[in-house]
Protein backbone atom coordinates (compact mmCIF):
# COMPACT_ATOMS: atom_id res chain seq x y z
CA UNK A 1 0.00 0.00 0.00
CA UNK A 2 2.90 2.32 0.69
CA UNK A 3 4.04 2.26 -2.97
CA UNK A 4 0.86 4.11 -4.05
CA UNK A 5 1.29 7.01 -1.61
CA UNK A 6 3.91 8.98 -3.62
CA UNK A 7 1.74 8.76 -6.73
CA UNK A 8 -1.35 10.06 -4.96
CA UNK A 9 0.65 12.87 -3.31
CA UNK A 10 2.17 13.93 -6.65
CA UNK A 11 -1.22 14.07 -8.34
CA UNK A 12 -2.66 16.15 -5.52
CA UNK A 13 0.30 18.54 -5.59
CA UNK A 14 0.05 18.94 -9.37
CA UNK A 15 -3.66 19.61 -9.10
CA UNK A 16 -3.12 22.36 -6.47
CA UNK A 17 -0.35 24.03 -8.44
CA UNK A 18 -2.25 24.02 -11.70
CA UNK A 19 -5.37 25.58 -10.20
CA UNK A 20 -5.27 29.32 -10.90
CA UNK A 21 -7.84 31.82 -9.62
CA UNK A 22 -9.40 33.86 -12.41
CA UNK A 23 -12.20 36.41 -12.69
CA UNK A 24 -13.51 39.37 -14.62
CA UNK A 25 -13.80 42.90 -13.14
CA UNK A 26 -17.21 43.58 -11.63
CA UNK A 27 -19.19 46.80 -11.67
CA UNK A 28 -20.50 47.81 -8.27
CA UNK A 29 -20.47 50.61 -5.71
CA UNK A 30 -17.37 51.19 -3.58
CA UNK A 31 -16.66 53.34 -0.56
CA UNK A 32 -13.24 54.35 0.72
CA UNK A 33 -13.17 54.63 4.47
CA UNK A 34 -10.91 55.23 7.45
CA UNK A 35 -10.86 52.74 10.28
CA UNK A 36 -11.45 53.94 13.83
CA UNK A 37 -12.25 52.42 17.19
CA UNK A 38 -13.52 53.89 20.40
CA UNK A 39 -16.14 53.95 23.13
CA UNK A 40 -19.66 55.23 23.59
CA UNK A 41 -20.06 58.14 26.01
CA UNK A 42 -23.09 59.91 27.35
CA UNK A 43 -23.43 63.46 26.13
CA UNK A 44 -22.07 65.88 28.76
CA UNK A 45 -20.66 62.92 30.68
CA UNK A 46 -18.36 64.05 33.48
CA UNK A 47 -16.73 63.01 36.73
CA UNK A 48 -18.03 64.83 39.79
CA UNK A 49 -15.46 66.25 42.23
CA UNK A 50 -15.74 68.09 45.53
CA UNK A 51 -13.97 71.41 46.10
CA UNK A 52 -13.29 70.59 49.76
CA UNK A 53 -11.70 67.76 51.69
CA UNK A 54 -13.43 65.66 54.32
CA UNK A 55 -15.36 62.51 55.10
CA UNK A 56 -18.45 61.59 53.10
CA UNK A 57 -21.42 62.01 55.42
CA UNK A 58 -24.24 60.82 53.18
CA UNK A 59 -24.86 59.61 49.62
CA UNK A 60 -28.27 60.75 48.34
CA UNK A 61 -28.52 58.80 45.07
CA UNK A 62 -27.86 55.35 43.67
CA UNK A 63 -26.39 54.19 40.39
CA UNK A 64 -29.04 54.31 37.67
CA UNK A 65 -31.04 57.12 39.32
CA UNK A 66 -32.28 59.94 37.12
CA UNK A 67 -31.33 63.38 38.40
CA UNK A 68 -31.92 66.99 37.50
CA UNK A 69 -29.36 69.76 37.45
CA UNK A 70 -28.81 70.80 41.07
CA UNK A 71 -29.87 67.45 42.59
CA UNK A 72 -27.64 66.65 45.62
CA UNK A 73 -25.38 63.66 44.97
CA UNK A 74 -23.57 63.41 48.30
CA UNK A 75 -22.56 65.52 51.28
CA UNK A 76 -19.26 65.87 53.11
CA UNK A 77 -19.09 66.32 56.87
CA UNK A 78 -18.82 70.03 57.68
CA UNK A 79 -19.51 70.57 61.39
CA UNK A 80 -16.86 73.28 61.66
CA UNK A 81 -18.25 75.06 58.63
CA UNK A 82 -21.77 74.94 60.09
CA UNK A 83 -20.49 76.66 63.26
CA UNK A 84 -18.73 79.29 61.15
CA UNK A 85 -21.95 79.95 59.26
CA UNK A 86 -23.89 80.24 62.54
CA UNK A 87 -21.34 82.77 63.81
CA UNK A 88 -21.61 84.71 60.58
CA UNK A 89 -25.40 84.81 60.94
CA UNK A 90 -25.11 86.09 64.53
CA UNK A 91 -22.63 88.77 63.49
CA UNK A 92 -24.80 89.81 60.55
CA UNK A 93 -27.84 90.20 62.81
CA UNK A 94 -25.84 92.14 65.41
CA UNK A 95 -24.33 94.53 62.88
CA UNK A 96 -27.40 94.90 60.69
CA UNK A 97 -27.96 98.55 59.79
CA UNK A 98 -31.61 98.54 60.79
CA UNK A 99 -30.77 96.92 64.12
CA UNK A 100 -28.52 99.88 64.99
CA UNK A 101 -30.95 102.67 64.21
CA UNK A 102 -31.06 103.55 67.92
CA UNK A 103 -27.37 104.52 67.92
CA UNK A 104 -27.85 106.54 64.77
CA UNK A 105 -30.94 108.26 66.15
CA UNK A 106 -29.04 109.16 69.31
CA UNK A 107 -26.24 110.74 67.29
CA UNK A 108 -28.80 112.60 65.20
CA UNK A 109 -30.49 114.00 68.32
CA UNK A 110 -27.09 115.10 69.65
CA UNK A 111 -26.43 116.96 66.39
CA UNK A 112 -29.87 118.59 66.51
CA UNK A 113 -29.28 119.64 70.12
CA UNK A 114 -25.90 121.11 69.20
CA UNK A 115 -27.58 123.01 66.36
CA UNK A 116 -30.17 124.43 68.75
CA UNK A 117 -27.47 125.55 71.20
CA UNK A 118 -25.44 127.11 68.37
CA UNK A 119 -28.46 128.99 67.04
CA UNK A 120 -29.34 130.26 70.53
CA UNK A 121 -25.77 131.37 71.28
CA UNK A 122 -25.67 133.03 67.87
CA UNK A 123 -28.74 135.12 68.73
CA UNK A 124 -27.27 136.12 72.11
CA UNK A 125 -23.89 136.96 70.57
CA UNK A 126 -25.28 139.23 67.84
CA UNK A 127 -27.65 140.87 70.34
CA UNK A 128 -24.72 141.62 72.64
CA UNK A 129 -22.72 142.85 69.65
CA UNK A 130 -25.48 145.30 68.70
CA UNK A 131 -25.60 146.54 72.28
CA UNK A 132 -21.86 147.12 72.22
CA UNK A 133 -22.21 149.12 69.00
CA UNK A 134 -24.80 151.27 70.79
CA UNK A 135 -22.38 151.86 73.65
CA UNK A 136 -24.35 149.52 75.92
CA UNK A 137 -23.03 146.50 77.74
CA UNK A 138 -19.43 145.62 78.48
CA UNK A 139 -16.61 144.20 76.37
CA UNK A 140 -16.35 141.23 78.72
CA UNK A 141 -20.01 140.36 78.10
CA UNK A 142 -19.42 140.59 74.32
CA UNK A 143 -16.34 138.39 74.45
CA UNK A 144 -18.13 135.81 76.59
CA UNK A 145 -21.06 135.67 74.16
CA UNK A 146 -18.66 135.36 71.20
CA UNK A 147 -16.73 132.56 72.91
CA UNK A 148 -19.95 130.71 73.74
CA UNK A 149 -21.11 131.05 70.13
CA UNK A 150 -17.80 129.77 68.72
CA UNK A 151 -17.82 126.82 71.11
CA UNK A 152 -21.41 125.98 70.18
CA UNK A 153 -20.53 126.18 66.47
CA UNK A 154 -17.58 123.81 66.96
CA UNK A 155 -19.74 121.45 69.00
CA UNK A 156 -22.35 121.35 66.24
CA UNK A 157 -19.79 120.64 63.54
CA UNK A 158 -18.33 117.88 65.70
CA UNK A 159 -21.80 116.39 66.28
CA UNK A 160 -22.52 116.39 62.53
CA UNK A 161 -19.18 114.68 61.80
CA UNK A 162 -19.88 112.13 64.54
CA UNK A 163 -23.30 111.40 63.04
CA UNK A 164 -21.92 111.01 59.51
CA UNK A 165 -19.04 108.80 60.68
CA UNK A 166 -21.39 106.62 62.71
CA UNK A 167 -23.73 106.24 59.73
CA UNK A 168 -20.87 105.23 57.43
CA UNK A 169 -19.46 102.84 60.04
CA UNK A 170 -22.81 101.17 60.64
CA UNK A 171 -23.40 100.84 56.90
CA UNK A 172 -19.90 99.38 56.39
CA UNK A 173 -20.27 96.92 59.27
CA UNK A 174 -23.69 95.83 58.03
CA UNK A 175 -22.52 95.27 54.45
CA UNK A 176 -19.33 93.52 55.55
CA UNK A 177 -21.21 91.16 57.85
CA UNK A 178 -23.68 90.34 55.05
CA UNK A 179 -20.79 89.56 52.71
CA UNK A 180 -19.16 87.38 55.36
CA UNK A 181 -22.44 85.49 55.79
CA UNK A 182 -22.76 85.08 52.01
CA UNK A 183 -19.20 83.72 51.78
CA UNK A 184 -19.83 81.36 54.68
CA UNK A 185 -23.10 80.16 53.14
CA UNK A 186 -21.43 79.52 49.80
CA UNK A 187 -18.62 77.65 51.50
CA UNK A 188 -21.23 75.53 53.25
CA UNK A 189 -22.74 74.67 49.85
CA UNK A 190 -19.32 73.40 48.75
CA UNK A 191 -19.79 70.49 51.14
CA UNK A 192 -22.73 69.23 49.07
CA UNK A 193 -21.88 67.87 45.61
CA UNK A 194 -24.73 68.45 43.14
CA UNK A 195 -25.46 67.27 39.62
CA UNK A 196 -24.41 69.57 36.80
CA UNK A 197 -26.75 67.98 34.25
CA UNK A 198 -30.24 66.64 33.75
CA UNK A 199 -29.48 62.98 33.29
CA UNK A 200 -28.41 59.76 34.95
CA UNK A 201 -26.05 58.66 37.71
CA UNK A 202 -23.88 56.11 35.92
CA UNK A 203 -21.48 55.30 38.72
CA UNK A 204 -20.89 56.11 42.40
CA UNK A 205 -17.15 55.95 43.06
CA UNK A 206 -17.04 56.82 46.77
CA UNK A 207 -19.36 55.98 49.65
CA UNK A 208 -20.27 57.05 53.18
CA UNK A 209 -17.31 57.18 55.56
CA UNK A 210 -14.62 57.45 52.90
CA UNK A 211 -12.12 60.31 52.99
CA UNK A 212 -12.08 62.48 49.87
CA UNK A 213 -10.27 65.56 48.58
CA UNK A 214 -10.62 67.85 45.54
CA UNK A 215 -8.60 65.40 43.41
CA UNK A 216 -10.88 62.44 44.21
CA UNK A 217 -13.53 61.55 41.57
CA UNK A 218 -16.81 60.89 43.38
CA UNK A 219 -19.32 59.92 40.70
CA UNK A 220 -19.88 59.75 36.94
CA UNK A 221 -22.95 61.46 35.51
CA UNK A 222 -24.25 62.34 32.07
CA UNK A 223 -27.34 62.70 29.95
CA UNK A 224 -29.62 59.67 30.00
CA UNK A 225 -30.86 59.54 26.42
CA UNK A 226 -28.17 61.14 24.27
CA UNK A 227 -24.85 59.50 23.45
CA UNK A 228 -21.76 60.32 21.44
CA UNK A 229 -19.11 58.15 19.83
CA UNK A 230 -15.52 58.91 20.79
CA UNK A 231 -13.12 57.54 18.17
CA UNK A 232 -9.36 57.40 17.88
CA UNK A 233 -8.13 58.11 14.34
CA UNK A 234 -4.54 57.48 13.28
CA UNK A 235 -2.45 60.52 12.37
CA UNK A 236 -1.94 59.09 8.85
CA UNK A 237 -5.70 59.23 8.22
CA UNK A 238 -6.78 62.36 10.08
CA UNK A 239 -6.44 64.71 7.08
CA UNK A 240 -9.10 62.70 5.25
CA UNK A 241 -11.66 63.10 8.02
CA UNK A 242 -14.15 65.98 7.84
CA UNK A 243 -17.21 67.04 9.80
CA UNK A 244 -20.44 65.68 8.38
CA UNK A 245 -18.95 62.47 6.99
CA UNK A 246 -20.89 59.25 7.39
CA UNK A 247 -19.68 56.72 9.95
CA UNK A 248 -20.63 53.03 9.90
CA UNK A 249 -20.53 51.64 13.44
CA UNK A 250 -20.38 48.04 14.67
CA UNK A 251 -20.62 47.16 18.37
CA UNK A 252 -20.00 43.87 20.14
CA UNK A 253 -23.13 44.58 22.19
CA UNK A 254 -25.17 44.50 18.97
CA UNK A 255 -23.47 41.72 17.03
CA UNK A 256 -24.47 41.39 13.40
CA UNK A 257 -25.85 44.94 13.21
CA UNK A 258 -24.38 48.18 11.91
CA UNK A 259 -25.50 51.72 12.68
CA UNK A 260 -25.07 55.01 10.85
CA UNK A 261 -23.53 58.04 12.52
CA UNK A 262 -22.13 61.42 11.48
CA UNK A 263 -18.81 63.06 12.36
CA UNK A 264 -19.62 66.07 14.54
CA UNK A 265 -16.29 67.17 16.00
CA UNK A 266 -12.57 66.77 15.33
CA UNK A 267 -10.18 67.64 18.16
CA UNK A 268 -7.10 69.37 16.71
CA UNK A 269 -4.53 68.11 19.25
CA UNK A 270 -2.82 64.77 18.61
CA UNK A 271 -2.21 62.37 21.49
CA UNK A 272 1.60 62.02 21.42
CA UNK A 273 1.52 58.61 23.09
CA UNK A 274 -0.97 56.88 20.79
CA UNK A 275 -0.32 59.08 17.71
CA UNK A 276 -4.07 59.44 17.28
CA UNK A 277 -6.65 62.22 17.13
CA UNK A 278 -9.94 62.25 19.01
CA UNK A 279 -12.99 62.43 16.74
CA UNK A 280 -16.61 62.57 17.90
CA UNK A 281 -19.68 61.34 16.04
CA UNK A 282 -23.38 61.05 16.81
CA UNK A 283 -25.82 58.30 15.86
CA UNK A 284 -28.37 59.05 13.16
CA UNK A 285 -30.81 56.62 14.81
CA UNK A 286 -29.25 55.34 18.03
CA UNK A 287 -30.07 51.84 19.26
CA UNK A 288 -31.60 51.39 22.67
CA UNK A 289 -30.45 50.78 25.23
CA UNK A 290 -26.94 52.24 25.20
CA UNK A 291 -24.41 52.53 28.01
CA UNK A 292 -21.19 54.47 28.46
CA UNK A 293 -17.90 52.69 27.70
CA UNK A 294 -19.44 50.22 25.21
CA UNK A 295 -16.68 49.59 22.67
CA UNK A 296 -17.14 49.80 18.92
CA UNK A 297 -15.32 49.71 15.61
CA UNK A 298 -16.16 52.18 12.89
CA UNK A 299 -15.52 53.05 9.27
CA UNK A 300 -15.52 56.75 8.46
CA UNK A 301 -16.68 56.96 4.85
CA UNK A 302 -14.35 59.27 2.93
CA UNK A 303 -15.72 58.83 -0.62
CA UNK A 304 -18.31 56.71 -2.40
CA UNK A 305 -18.46 55.92 -6.11
CA UNK A 306 -21.39 54.35 -7.92
CA UNK A 307 -21.03 51.65 -10.62
CA UNK A 308 -17.25 51.52 -10.39
CA UNK A 309 -15.16 48.79 -12.04
CA UNK A 310 -13.83 46.67 -9.19
CA UNK A 311 -11.37 43.82 -8.73
CA UNK A 312 -10.19 42.11 -5.55
CA UNK A 313 -7.18 43.78 -3.99
CA UNK A 314 -5.19 40.55 -4.10
CA UNK A 315 -5.39 40.70 -7.93
CA UNK A 316 -3.52 44.02 -8.03
CA UNK A 317 0.21 44.32 -7.44
CA UNK A 318 1.40 47.58 -5.84
CA UNK A 319 -2.02 49.11 -6.62
CA UNK A 320 -0.95 49.47 -10.28
CA UNK A 321 -0.38 46.09 -12.03
CA UNK A 322 -2.73 43.21 -12.95
CA UNK A 323 -2.20 39.98 -14.89
CA UNK A 324 -4.42 39.16 -17.86
CA UNK A 325 -5.42 35.58 -18.67
CA UNK A 326 -2.18 35.04 -20.59
CA UNK A 327 -0.14 36.03 -17.57
CA UNK A 328 0.98 39.31 -19.16
CA UNK A 329 1.35 42.29 -16.83
CA UNK A 330 -1.00 45.20 -17.48
CA UNK A 331 -0.52 48.67 -16.03
CA UNK A 332 -3.76 50.02 -14.56
CA UNK A 333 -4.86 53.25 -12.99
CA UNK A 334 -6.62 52.68 -9.69
CA UNK A 335 -8.98 54.80 -7.62
CA UNK A 336 -10.92 54.13 -4.47
CA UNK A 337 -10.20 51.06 -2.39
CA UNK A 338 -11.48 49.35 0.70
CA UNK A 339 -10.34 46.36 2.68
CA UNK A 340 -10.97 43.82 -0.14
CA UNK A 341 -11.79 45.67 -3.38
CA UNK A 342 -10.05 48.30 -5.49
CA UNK A 343 -11.42 50.49 -8.27
CA UNK A 344 -9.81 50.22 -11.71
CA UNK A 345 -10.20 53.48 -13.62
CA UNK A 346 -8.32 52.49 -16.78
CA UNK A 347 -6.07 49.74 -18.15
CA UNK A 348 -8.56 46.86 -18.38
CA UNK A 349 -12.19 46.46 -19.34
CA UNK A 350 -15.07 44.65 -17.71
CA UNK A 351 -14.88 41.87 -20.32
CA UNK A 352 -11.24 40.96 -19.77
CA UNK A 353 -10.35 37.97 -17.63
CA UNK A 354 -7.67 38.43 -14.98
CA UNK A 355 -5.66 35.94 -12.99
CA UNK A 356 -4.47 36.25 -9.42
CA UNK A 357 -0.72 36.79 -9.01
CA UNK A 358 1.18 33.95 -7.37
CA UNK A 359 2.18 35.03 -3.90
Amino acid sequence: MNKFFPVIFSLALFSCQSKTETLKPLRSNISESVYASGIVKSRNQYQAFAVVSGIIEKVFVSEGDRVQKGTPILSISNQTQRLSEDNAQLTARYLDFNANQGKLQQAKLAAEQALFVMQNDSVLYFRQKNLWKGNAGTLIDLEQRELAYQNAKSAYRSAVITYDDLRRQLDFNSQQSRNSLLISSRQAKDFTVKSEVDGLVYSILKYKGEIVNPQTPLAILGEADHFILEMQVDEYDILKVKKGQRVVVAMDSYKGKVFDATVTRIFPMMNPQSKTFLVEAEFMSPPAPLYPNITFEASIVIQTRQNALLVPRNFVLNDSVVLDKTGRQRIVKTGLKNYDKIEVISGVSADEELIAPVK
